[in-house]
């Protein structure tokens, strides 16, 4: 019980030790893929290392929760490795105690370090996101030189709007470049048009030094004239034209509020969100449908009456009445059917009168547009495509609102999963890393590395891909979420159990068995002369096995016609076991193994040229029956395997031939070595 703790103290010694060095480093790693990120928002904005230090603080606290995962699934390749190569793990399972015994004391340090990875995603890094877009927003709004974009208007600094059509990033020039200067006012306002300009700070960072190249300026010379028609300007034509435009500098924090983004709320918050964003959805969906249908949707009762009608199971009804509508838009009275007597008929009179009821307020469009002058009719058209256009622009707009809503909903209901998925792959990346590490046993800086690096880029693009199809709306957020836990838990389970049991799962020359068997790629023999030979082959006895053995194999061949193609019940319903060749095939090891002790260099160099046999695969492709009824019943499969077959069968034809000459060949050489033999003495 005693060895049990100090083990469990020189495991956690080991692993600690390493758990710190790769989370300051893997920490590092995640905050330079931030800081290239953002690098055009921090470069040549003179920020003090105050602000600098306080922005990495504040990146360092958002991504612990990413770095923890990939520090653990290192620390812990590296560990198990090293005590992997310095069979530290033998040692210790040859006295009794398993892999899982080994891993009991982590596994409490690692369900620590869950809790304290979700800890950072729920209370710290909500706060640190809020901190830290607050500095964004405040960095990028410090310098507007470099966050001028092209194509559109920019309206960072005050009192003005700047267009440039086109921005060299590395030169910091600027072409084809629009302002409207309103620093006097809207009725002052001052339009410059250049083909070149440059926009940069003063040394004192409390101006901007605007320099313009072939431009021309347009400048209001009377105030309140803007809406009359002759308003008296002045154009100015210039080579080179420099600007001075107050812009304080100074790194002040802003007061902009992103507490309503999803990254800067903790559970609780987001579970409020997604209520509050549900009650949204809903009211304004309901808000959107009522309007449509007092709007856009809004059908006259008259054309919900004809549309009834034309669906209806009674159409003479509706054929024994005229409508016409008078010019003033009133709908004029239906002359129903008469009967024979000059009146109503009586059957059906009152259901006709009903009928028709509905269909006397209804217009026949049709003729009175054809009845309308050409231009009346091309303006009604034109009116009706407007309307249309409007209709369909207003449907868009109100789903792209819709869209956004929904998005920000699904956007809440990720965060939350995220939270606990990222806190739930430390645990399971230690069950990868520490059975993977026991298993290479590989330690240092080089394999373990390798394999954390492409374990963590194949759970990144796995989780990445759950969460854009969660985010787009493809699968439920907690199915994508989940997508990296579900494909990765069942992996470290795996590894956990093969570890565990001294499994070969990474043993490379099983799998090279594996793959030489599946295809039928010969072994051959590799038998040398022994420098010390204890006991001396009965070489009479082998002479003799050599015969039967060489006899054995000419009648087989001759009568068991292995060139025909097998038949497919036979072996995949029918199979029976060849006790012949497994006989053949004992009794030829037999012989080898005895004539290996020899001194005889040729008798050892003709072992050689026996081949190796293997008994079952010209009668079945697998030794399980039931594996192979579902070989034959599975009938592409069988038909492969059984050319499979076809091939081991011609093979050991040729293999039966070979062993026919070398045995034959190798009972004369036994034979030599008999008569070369002492005779017995006489006392003996």
């Amino acid at each position: 019980m005693r060895f049990v703790k100090k083990l469990d103290l020189y495991v956690l010694k080991n692993f600690l030790m390493l758990f710190m060095g790769t989370f300051v480093i893997c920490l590092f790693i995640v905050m330079m893929q931030f800081l290239w990120k953002h690098i055009d928002d921090l470069v040549g904005k003179g920020l003090s290392f105050e602000v600098l230090g306080k922005f990495f603080f504040y990146a360092a606290e958002t991504l612990v929760g990413l770095a923890l995962p990939l520090a653990i699934l290192l620390a812990s390749l590296i560990s198990f490795g090293n005590m992997g190569e310095r069979l530290e793990l033998l040692a210790v399972k040859a006295a009794g105690v398993s892999l899982w015994r080994m891993l009991r004391s982590l596994i409490v340090v690692m369900a620590a370090c869950t809790a304290v990875s979700f800890y950072f995603q729920n209370v710290v890094a909500p706060e640190a996101w809020n901190k830290l877009l607050t500095m964004l927003y405040t960095i990028r709004q410090k310098s507007p030189e470099l966050d001028i974009p092209e194509g559109v208007f920019y309206d960072g600094v005050e009192g003005m709007n700047l267009f440039v059509n086109h921005k060299d990033k590395k030169t910091g020039m600027l072409y084809g470049v629009i302002i409207y200067n309103m620093r006097d006012g809207v009725d002052r306002a001052h339009v410059l048009l250049a083909d070149s300009g440059r926009l940069e700070s003063s040394a004192d960072k409390q101006h901007l030094l605007l320099h313009l190249w072939n431009g021309e300026q347009f400048e209001n010379l009377r105030e309140n004239m803007l809406k009359t028609n002759n308003v008296p300007y002045r154009r100015e034509t210039f080579v080179g034209k420099d600007f001075i435009i107050d812009f304080n500098q100074n790194f002040d924090m802003t007061d902009a509020d992103f507490s309503g983004s999803a990254r800067t709320k903790n559970t609780d918050q987001l579970e409020q969100g997604i209520d509050s964003l549900a009650q949204v959805i809903d009211s304004t969906s309901r808000m959107f449908y009522e309007d449509m249908k007092r709007g856009t949707l809004y059908v006259p009762e008259y054309l919900a009456a004809e549309a009834k009608m034309r669906h209806s199971s009674a159409p003479a009804a509706t054929s024994e009445a005229g409508v016409r509508r008078n010019e003033s838009g009133g709908a004029a009275q239906s002359t129903p059917a008469t009967g024979q007597g000059g009146g109503p008929s009586r059957a059906g009179g009152k259901a006709k009168a009903q009928a028709a009821a509905p269909v006397a307020a209804v217009a026949d469009l049709d003729s009175l547009f054809g009845e309308m002058p050409q231009e009346e009719q091309t303006a009604a058209l034109r009116r009706s495509l407007q309307r249309v256009q409007m209709t369909v622009n207003d449907l868009e707009f109100r789903v792209e609102i819709m869209k956004d809503y929904h998005k920000d909903y699904r956007l809440h209901e990720v965060q939350i999963w995220q939270k606990f998925t990222l806190a739930l792959a430390c645990l399971i990346f230690f069950f990868i890393g520490a059975p993977l590490g026991a298993i290479i046993r590989k330690g240092g800086l080089g394999m373990p590395i390798v394999v954390a690096v492409v374990i963590f880029i194949f759970y990144y693009i796995i989780d990445k891909l759950g969460y854009n199809l969660a985010y787009s709306g493809t699968v439920p957020p907690a199915v994508g979420m989940l997508f990296s836990t579900v494909v990765l838990a069942p992996i470290g389970a795996f590894l956990t159990i093969k570890s565990n049991n001294d499994s070969v799962v990474f043993n490379i020359d099983s799998y090279i068995q594996f793959f030489r068997k599946l295809w039928g790629i010969r072994t051959h023999r590799y038998i040398t002369s022994k420098e010390v030979v204890i006991y001396s082959p009965d070489y009479a006895a082998m002479a003799d096995e050599l015969r039967w053995i060489a006899a054995e194999a000419y009648d087989y061949r001759r009568t068991q016609h292995l060139t025909r193609f097998p038949n497919y019940l036979h072996i995949y319903f029918q199979r029976q076991r060849d006790e012949r060749i497994e006989q053949l095939s004992n009794r030829l090891e037999y012989c080898i193994e005895s004539l290996s002790n020899s001194r005889n260099s040729n008798i050892v160099l003709a072992l050689n040229e026996f081949p190796v046999l293997d008994a079952h695969a010209h009668t079945a492709p697998f030794s399980s029956k039931s594996w192979n009824i579902a070989a034959g019943i599975l009938f592409p499969v069988g038909i492969g395997l059984l050319f499979r077959m076809s091939r081991f069968r011609r093979r050991l034809r040729k293999d039966l031939q070979q062993i026919r000459e070398t045995g034959t060949k190798l009972a004369v050489y036994c034979d030599k070595e008999v008569e070369q033999l002492p005779a017995p003495s006489q006392n003996q």
